[in-house]
């Protein structure tokens, strides 16, 4: 594992919850929380792992949300983080939270049994 991607990416992880907090003022865009940044060696892609809060429909919403402003969330991290090249920015689903729920209440229904 090199140092400058993962350095890089808590960087972006920081400044990309920030502007989808404060900057984006999208409607479709509900709460979002970015739980990691995985930046490549190159240093030319992103892909940003986020959750949303919501049903399956919201969170397509929100995903169509910040596909449109990508392009707006790229030019600001690259303002705030120094680079040559800021990365494309790919945007997914971090299912390790649904998939921790789904484990948690199969063994609460085992420890009930």
């Amino acid at each position: 594992m090199k140092i400058r991607p993962t350095r890089i990416g808590e960087q972006m992880k920081k400044e990309l919850t920030e502007i989808i907090s404060r900057k984006l003022k999208d409607p479709r865009i509900g709460f979002v929380t970015v739980t990691d940044v995985d930046v490549t060696g190159d240093l030319s892609i992103a892909k940003v792992y986020i959750t949303v809060l919501g049903n399956d429909e919201q969170k397509q919403d929100t995903l169509r949300g910040l596909e449109k402003a990508k392009g707006f969330i790229r030019s600001e991290i690259g303002q705030r983080i120094r680079m040559r090249k800021t990365p494309e920015i790919l945007f997914e689903f971090d299912s390790a939270i649904e998939y921790g729920n789904k484990i948690d209440s199969l063994l609460r229904d085992l420890n009930q049994d």
